[in-house]
This record gives structure tokens, C-alpha cells and sequence, in this order.
């Protein structure tokens, strides 16, 4: 295979790995250096670890660990840091559970729908059990019996009865289901969510905290949380009093023109629970210092401190529960977009490795492990002094190749103006954030654009909607640098590499395929509909407007731009880049400034003068099909 970034080795994991990088579109020369570039150095990068969650055993003589880039859990010494066991699970696993007694573990397996069941004495998984779509993270009921698994892409809860291992029933969620925790007496399962809730377009961003009552099984409460976005890890104070969870506050609908004048991502911790006294959000971030991506939270077992590792920021961010509470009670009105604020409780910050991710406590409470998903490590920290003890090699690869350096690139959020934000504050987990942004100093609510997924982005140039970046290179470079991060960025080294990363990442399985690939009934009759050349009446299509025409090869966009009639009064432009439909099911909502909240809605309600394909003379069934079997690309 070859694209406009060179030679291509073969298939990995990752997609298509770059071998040898021999052009640049634009004419950028390549740095020499990564000239020689060969397959089998891009070939270890498939054994890095990429640690994401972690937890202890009960008896605090074992630490578990998620390897999400190596299909396995990490069995880890906690006293002497060696690694004892590796155990096979399923792919790209994410999260993990201990059940209370320590007898079995639970790891989620994101890209096979599963969760692996793990005797630790045997060392195996003794039973693979099947949730939803995507399963991300998993907690067990007070009484052991019963699994909840959260499931990314199906947005609901998985409930699995542990005796017959089968799955109950599903709850339904928001928007990108992901991270549990369970109240301390075990009737409630909270649950927390990546993508905000679909609101329409031009409106602030919405998100919840999903709360389940487990003896039921069903709803009993939609947590609205204001002007958030991704929402991360959940903790409870062991008293049930006080709910923690890391959570995004972007400010997308003014121009990113606006980065040095502060909080384009306002990073911060949302409070509820009587403690709180109803729902407050808290900002982690400093005046002239930002601490990107916070994702885990522990609320320690003393209700003192609380620790939230800002993945972006390489740290752990340390915050005084009583300073806490006691400055969010006396500035309830202000305290959301106050950047002075985390003077008042933040206690320490704690350089650790590269992407911190999940984090545990030991038993005792005297020691902090976390997970540092980037350079395939733990940090040990001591909780009495804030500071980090030691650090434990898990036993990745030692040397980083250039597709590692770019994906660390991807993480960190050291290139923006003041730290604020990195490629996965908008891109979360390599796919997208679900909102609409003002990306362009063109004036306050001009070209408002929606945010779309960066999955198999080979063969899908140009980018933008506009059309106006011709390549990755511009894309990431100097549009970069210039228009989001505010700051002189990547140097050209550095920029090949992000982008060896990001045209490395693939399209997730897609789950309304068969399993042997062929279109179910309503499917093929779409399929038909997709491909037809006339109307009803035998009329022919002008070929401009038949789907194919824009919508084809193996990305299904002819690379060109198109006028399809959704453009408005704040649009500069008519014209419109055709947009790849791979795995276009997942990524709501639609159109260029993300007016269409679902793939019906763009031939119902968007579509009036058949400009978008032709779609006038399709009754409410063939739409329903049109829709199943785009759903199926």
C-alpha cells in the first residue's frame, strides 16, 4: 500500500504501519533520520504495554494491571515490584474489577465485546462472559453475584448474573457509557460518560452521571452536569457523602482564537452528594498552568485527600477534601471559572510518567500506585509525603519507535499554550469528542464545525470541511500551531512522527456486520437504494446527486468538495468536504456543524430539496433501510 506519507510495510494491529517515508505532498523533505526507518523497528510497537487500569488484591500483596496494547494482565509483587505472571485475555482490554473476596478479577475487552473472568491462584481466565458494544469498565454488587459493565459504543449497562453468566438485561445511559463505581452500601451504580448528550446544534455541551439502583436494575436518577463534556472516573467517600469525577468543560462555541486569554478546556472536578451540598464543578487548573485530561480519582479511606491523575499533564494532582469544601460553600456562584481557585485546595502536584491513567491505593492507604500508560511503568507515592518513591518497570519494550514517540506526542498536552489541551482532549481514545467547535479567528459564531473521527484517515485527504488542508501535514503543523494550540507546536522531526501515529489508528469492528460479513435483508435492500441511478419513476438521478458519486471507494468519499444544501447564514462556505462514512454509525451527530442528530435526520429533516442525494421519494421503511446499510460501512 502506498499514500502520500511513502511505503507501507503491512498490516499491525495499529492499521498500516509506515515502513519507509519517502515523500511529502506538500513537498516537506523528510527528515533523514527517519529515512531509515524499517519494518521491524515499527514492528516492536505492537509489544508495548500501554498500562491503562490498575488495582490491588485485597491483601495488598498483589497488583493487577491492565495491558491494553498486549491483550494481558500483569500480575505485579507490590512489596518488590516484580513482574510474576502475564496472563492472555481479550483485545484491547480497558478495564478491571476485583470482587471482594480476591478470588476473581474481571477485565473488560473493548474490541471483543467480553469481559475475561480470571482465577488468580490458577492464573486463567475461567469463563468468558458477553456484554455490549465496547465494554469499557466493570464493577461487581455488594453481594458479588451480579457484574455491571459499561459499554462505550452501545451506551447502555451490561447486568450479568454471575451463577449462569449470562447477561440480565441492558440499563440505558448517556452518550458514551464508560466508567462505574458503586456506592459503599451497594444499592447504587453510578455511571459516567465520554461524549455529552446529543442537545442540538449551537447549545452548550450537557453530560450526566447515569445513577442505578441495583436492586432493580433500572434508572432511578439522571445526574445533569452543565457545560461538560467528557466525563471521567468516579469515586465515593467510603461515608457516601461525597461523589468525585473528573470531568472536561470545554468552550467550544467561541473562537479557539481565544487560547491565551484562558480555559478553552477548563479541566476540572465535579462534587456531589450532601457534602456538596448539590452540583459543583471545581477547576484543576492554575492561572497561567493548565493540567490536562484528569481521568482517575480516589477519594482517600481517611476522607482527607483526594488524588487525580491529569493524563495529559504527566502528574497527579493532589486536593485537601475540608480546603475543598470549605472554599466551594463560600464561592458556590464563581468557583466553575475561577482559575485562582485551586490555590485554595490543591496541595501538591506530582510529576510522575507519561499518560498516568488508572491509579490504586494500597490496602493500608499508605501508598499510591499509578498506571503510566505511555512509558509502560507504575509510580509508587508515598500518601503521607506526596512524593514518588519509586517507579516499577512493568517490562516493555526499551526502545521507542517512531510510532510510540508519535502516540505520546498525541497524549501530552506540553505543545499547547500553557499546557491546555492535547490531540486526545478532542480526539478521546483516538475517535472524537461529540461536539461542534469555533475553530477559526473569523468572528465570534462563524463556522461552527462539528468534530469528526480520525479513524483510517488514509485515502480521506483533503481535511476540514472547507477542504482547505491538503494533507496531514498542514492539518497537524501549521494549522495546529496556529489556530488551536497558540504555540510554535511541533518541530518537522516531531510532526512526522505524530503523524506516523495518527495514520496509523484504525476503524473500530464494526458491530452491525454479520459476523460472516454479509448484509442482513434490510441491509442489501439499502444497499440498493444507496446504489440506485433512478427514482420511483423511473426518472434517472443526475449522476451528481446519485450517493456513489461522492460516497465511494474503500473510504466512500471521493475526496472532493460537494454543495449539499445544509450550509447557513454563518457558513463561509457552500462547498463542503466529503466526509469518509467508515464506522459513520458511531460518530452522531451528522452534517458539517453537527445539526443532524442522528442518520435519519439527514434525509427527514435535512434534505428538502433532495440536494443531499435524492430522498423525497423514499417512504419511512426504505429511509430505515438506506440508514442500516450505511450503518454497516
Amino acid at each position: 500500500m502506498q499514500t502520500e506519507f511513502g511505503l507501507y510495510a503491512g498490516r499491525s494491529r495499529w492499521g498500516w504501519v509506515p515502513a519507509i517515508f519517502v515523500t511529502v505532498v506538500v513537498g516537506l523533505a523528510v527528515l533523514p533520520s527517519l529515512a531509515g526507518l524499517s519494518a521491524a523497528t515499527e514492528k516492536a510497537d505492537s509489544r508495548y504495554l500501554s498500562p491503562g487500569e490498575i488495582a490491588a488484591s485485597p491483601d495488598g500483596l498483589w497488583l493487577y494491571v491492565v495491558c491494553e496494547r498486549r491483550d494481558e494482565l500483569r500480575i505485579v509483587d507490590a512489596q518488590s515490584g516484580a513482574v510474576a505472571f502475564s496472563i492472555p485475555v481479550g483485545h484491547e482490554p480497558r478495564g478491571l474489577a476485583v470482587s471482594a473476596d480476591g478470588r476473581r478479577i474481571y477485565v473488560t475487552n473493548s474490541w471483543d465485546d467480553t469481559v475475561s473472568e480470571i482465577d488468580p491462584h490458577s492464573r486463567s481466565v475461567v469463563r468468558t462472559l458477553h456484554a455490549g458494544w465496547e465494554p469499557i469498565s466493570v464493577v461487581t454488587d455488594q453481594t458479588g453475584l451480579t457484574l455491571y459493565v459499561a459499554n462505550r459504543l452501545s451506551d447502555d449497562v451490561s447486568v450479568i448474573e454471575l451463577v449462569g453468566g449470562t447477561e440480565r438485561k441492558r440499563v440505558a445511559s448517556g452518550r458514551g457509557a464508560s466508567y462505574l463505581a458503586r456506592s459503599p452500601d451497594g444499592s447504587r451504580i453510578l455511571c459516567t460518560h465520554v461524549y455529552p448528550n446529543l442537545r442540538g446544534v449551537r447549545r452548550p455541551p450537557e453530560s450526566e452521571i447515569t445513577v442505578i439502583d441495583s436492586a432493580q436494575n433500572s434508572v432511578a436518577e439522571r445526574k445533569v452536569i452543565p457545560n461538560a463534556a467528557g466525563v471521567f472516573h468516579a469515586a465515593i467517600s467510603g461515608d457516601g457523602r461525597l461523589v468525585v469525577a473528573p470531568l472536561l468543560r470545554p468552550k467550544n462555541l467561541i473562537p479557539m482564537a481565544h487560547v491565551e486569554h484562558g480555559g478553552v478546556f477548563m479541566n476540572s472536578l465535579l462534587l456531589s452528594g450532601s457534602d456538596a451540598g448539590g452540583i459543583v464543578e471545581a477547576p484543576l487548573d492554575e492561572v497561567d498552568r493548565y493540567f490536562a485530561m484528569p481521568y482517575a480519582v480516589i477519594i482517600t479511606p481517611d476522607k482527607s485527600k483526594i488524588y487525580v491523575s491529569t493524563s495529559g499533564s504527566d502528574s497527579v494532582t493532589v486536593i485537601s477534601i475540608a480546603k475543598l469544601l470549605q472554599f466551594v460553600r463560600t464561592h458556590r456562584e464563581s468557583v466553575a471559572n475561577d482559575l485562582s481557585a485551586s490555590a485554595n485546595y490543591v496541595l501538591a502536584r506530582i510529576a510522575v510518567g507519561k499518560n498516568p491513567r488508572g491509579m490504586t491505593l494500597s490496602p493500608d492507604g499508605k501508598r499510591l500506585f499509578v498506571a503510566n500508560r505511555m512509558d509502560d511503568s507504575l509510580s509508587v507515592i508515598d500518601t503521607n509525603t506526596d512524593a514518588v518513591t519509586g517507579t516499577i518497570d512493568l517490562g516493555g519494550p526499551k526502545k521507542t519507535t517512531v510510532l510510540r514517540q508519535g502516540e505520546q506526542m498525541f497524549y501530552s498536552a506540553r505543545f499547547s499554550f500553557q499546557g491546555q489541551f492535547s490531540c486526545a482532549n478532542c480526539h478521546i481514545d483516538t475517535t472524537f469528542d461529540g461536539m461542534q467547535w469555533d475553530l477559526e479567528p473569523d468572528g465570534f459564531g462563524r463556522d461552527i464545525v462539528d468534530n469528526r473521527s480520525i479513524e483510517s484517515l488514509s485515502g480521506t485527504e483533503p481535511f476540514k470541511w472547507s477542504g482547505s488542508n491538503p494533507n496531514l501535514w498542514t492539518e497537524c503543523g501549521p494549522r495546529t500551531a496556529t489556530y488551536i494550540y497558540r504555540s510554535e507546536s511541533y518541530d518537522e522531526r516531531q510532526l512526522a512522527q505524530l503523524i506516523t501515529f495518527v495514520i496509523s489508528i484504525p476503524s473500530r469492528r464494526n458491530r452491525y456486520l454479520q459476523p460472516d460479513g454479509k448484509l442482513t435483508a434490510a441491509q442489501a435492500r439499502g444497499k440498493a437504494i444507496f446504489e440506485r441511478m433512478r427514482l420511483k419513476s423511473g426518472r434517472t438521478i443526475p449522476r451528481h446527486n446519485q450517493c456513489p458519486y461522492c460516497h465511494r471507494g474503500p473510504r466512500f468519499t471521493n475526496q472532493k468538495l460537494s454543495y449539499v444544501g445544509t450550509t447557513g447564514a454563518t457558513d463561509n462556505d457552500e462547498m463542503l468536504d466529503v466526509p469518509h462514512l467508515t464506522d459513520v454509525a458511531y460518530s452522531a451527530p451528522y452534517l458539517h456543524d453537527g445539526s443532524a442528530r442522528t442518520l435519519e435526520e439527514l434525509w427527514t429533516v435535512f434534505n428538502p430539496n433532495d440536494a443531499h442525494g435524492v430522498t423525497s421519494d423514499l417512504n419511512p421503511a426504505e429511509i430505515h433501510d438506506l440508514v442500516e446499510y450505511l450503518k454497516s460501512l
